[in-house]
């Protein structure tokens, strides 16, 4: 009879080193949507109330209103992986890649007047929107 003889070998392994974050690196500054004049000042206006440095002005479609899709705008210091860059004179408006195509030739403005006051976004994409103007599809 024949006798078997196993060796066994102890291997260790180290752990690989933990990888740096990776630093946000926005997509080349385009224009997804772009901003009147009215628009830029009033923009310009709120960033320099908010006395805060390293903001920028994100523009967002989000899930959501009777319509299906519905615009977000805030103020914002985080950029994304991935973000369009559009920059102006003294601000930057950012638009996440996913909401990009939504916003291609959308046209953000401000309306002060009797019957309307506030951001207005005209977006030859949307093909439709409910009856209080807040969503879209």
């Amino acid at each position: 009879m024949a006798t078997v003889t196993r060796e066994h070998k102890t291997q260790t392994k180290t752990a690989p080193a933990p990888a740096a974050p990776a630093k946000v690196q926005p997509v080349a500054p385009i224009k997804p949507i772009s901003l009147g004049e009215s628009a830029v000042s009033k923009v310009a206006e709120l960033l320099k109330s908010e006395e805060q440095t390293g903001y920028f002005l994100r523009i967002a479609v989000q899930p959501g209103g009777c319509s299906g899709l519905r615009y977000a705008l805030y103020f914002d210091d985080q950029g994304l992986e991935g973000d369009v860059v559009a920059p102006y004179d003294s601000f930057e408006v950012r638009v996440d890649r996913m909401s990009a195509p939504y916003l291609q030739d959308a046209k953000l403005e401000w309306m002060d007047g009797l019957e309307q006051s506030g951001f207005t976004i005209n977006n030859p994409n949307a093909k439709g929107s409910c009856a209080c103007g807040d969503s879209f599809h």
